[in-house]
């Protein structure tokens, strides 16, 4: 273990965030004359030196398209896209890299999914199961489609700990399932749900299944092979990567089988005039010029997350988790949705004080400095099901400390004793 000297000459264990807040520039800045509190991790993370550095790094030393040229920098710049290709698939432990495609963020790698093989595979009287904690991006594609192809989407619904009913799930799948399309961890909730027993058991049935991973992929370790999902998607932003970048898994053979979804350059073997044949994969699914210098700092960013260990994160994230929980939960006035620790769950809060609206409260801690989350969080449905408008969400990664929580906490004592105050 590290320790590091504090002013008062007092030595203490120096955590996962103590040994990485330096890396990250944006959390040394100050918000209305007090330092920066980031709580918002589930919406998107900070980015750190190394990611920041991979962008420049691109754009002044080998700015240039990828497979297109056989002149120096289009080379340099090809071996770093596809170089980030591999450290990703690697990262999800994927069989190849070949089957990670390059999409703008996870909405599209769902609707890459949705409009490909959900068009061109569901019928009449065939069946999607989604839950009713899903994010819009995981809805919405699917009531396109099932619109389209008269699919009926059926949904999973919670648990009286508010977490994915498996056993109403098991009541749902049947032979007329065809996918099943769930989130890891919701964004709502926080739950963790069984995904290697959702995808057994959908298999049995011979049902696909996509895995919305963009509040696990950050930070759970992730094996795409253990799970045997079909296809899985995340978000690079809020893994540390910039925004307008992400990822879609799937299988070999299932993605070879899929029709393209984009037309266009770079998606190509052969152009005629009235018809054309498809690259193989993953160019297939990437038609035009895509996002390159995002994709080789996602890859930066896969690697410093690989660097650190998504198991030391996880650890780091499942402690600062409890102290958040055990803290919120000596406030008489919160009201905390999801699974509370000792469980296991995701580093966020989502919570609501009595009649004081989650937007005036993300107002008054911003006035301290402390940036959260108020609102839907996309899962309208979700809300009306646990009957809540809206709610406030604190959110953590592994640079927040127990130091931060205790701001927020106290700031958040103060806010709702202010509202009180005005309600009384």
């Amino acid at each position: 273990m590290t320790f590091i000297q504090t002013k008062s000459g007092i030595h203490k264990p120096q955590t996962l965030a103590d040994t990485v807040r330096a890396d990250f520039p944006i959390l040394h800045r100050e918000v209305h004359g007090k330092p920066l509190v980031y709580l918002d991790n589930a919406a998107t993370s900070q980015k750190p030196h190394a990611v920041i550095h991979a962008l420049e790094h691109y754009y002044s030393h080998y700015n240039s398209n990828v497979h297109r040229g056989v002149h120096t920098l289009s080379s340099e710049a090809t071996d770093a896209y596809e170089g980030a290709r591999e450290k990703i698939a690697k990262f999800v432990n994927a069989a190849s890299s070949q089957e990670i495609i390059y999409t703008r963020n996870a909405t599209e790698a769902i609707n890459l999914v949705a409009y490909s093989w959900g068009l061109s595979n569901l019928q009449r009287g065939d069946e999607v199961i989604l839950s009713v904690m899903e994010h819009h991006s995981n809805l919405i594609p699917w009531q396109l489609v099932a619109q389209k192809t008269g699919a009926r989407l059926q949904f999973v619904q919670l648990t009286p700990e508010e977490e994915f009913d498996f056993g109403h799930y098991q009541s749902l799948v049947n032979e007329k399932t065809k996918l099943v399309s769930v989130v890891h961890v919701s964004n709502t909730l926080g739950c963790i749900n069984p995904i290697k027993d959702i995808v057994g058991l959908a298999h049995q049935y011979g049902a696909k299944v996509l895995v919305d991973a963009c509040q696990s992929a950050p930070h759970l370790p992730l094996d795409v092979q253990d799970l045997d999902c079909d296809w899985l998607v995340a978000s690079g932003h809020k893994m540390c990567a910039p925004t307008g970048i992400g990822f879609l898994y799937g299988k070999l053979n299932l993605m070879r089988s899929m029709p393209p979804f984009l037309g266009g350059g770079e998606m190509i073997a052969d152009v005629f005039l009235e018809n054309s044949t498809y690259a193989d994969l993953p160019h297939k699914f990437e038609a035009g010029t895509p996002a390159i210098a995002e994709a080789i700092a996602l890859g930066a960013a896969v690697d410093y997350l690989t660097n650190i260990g998504m198991d030391k994160i996880h650890a780091y994230e499942a402690e600062l988790t409890t102290y958040l929980f055990e803290k919120l939960m000596q406030i008489p006035q919160v009201k905390i949705y999801g699974p509370k620790p000792p469980k296991e769950r995701a580093a966020l809060a989502s919570f609501t004080s009595g009649e004081v609206h989650p937007h005036d409260l993300s107002t008054m801690l911003d006035q301290a400095g402390i940036a959260i989350r108020a609102g839907h969080h996309c899962t309208q449905p979700l809300h009306r099901f646990i009957k809540a408008q809206s709610t406030a969400r604190a959110s953590l990664y592994f640079y927040n400390t127990k130091a931060e929580i205790d701001s927020f906490i106290a700031s958040l004592q103060e806010s709702i004793e202010f509202f009180d105050s005005i309600f009384s």
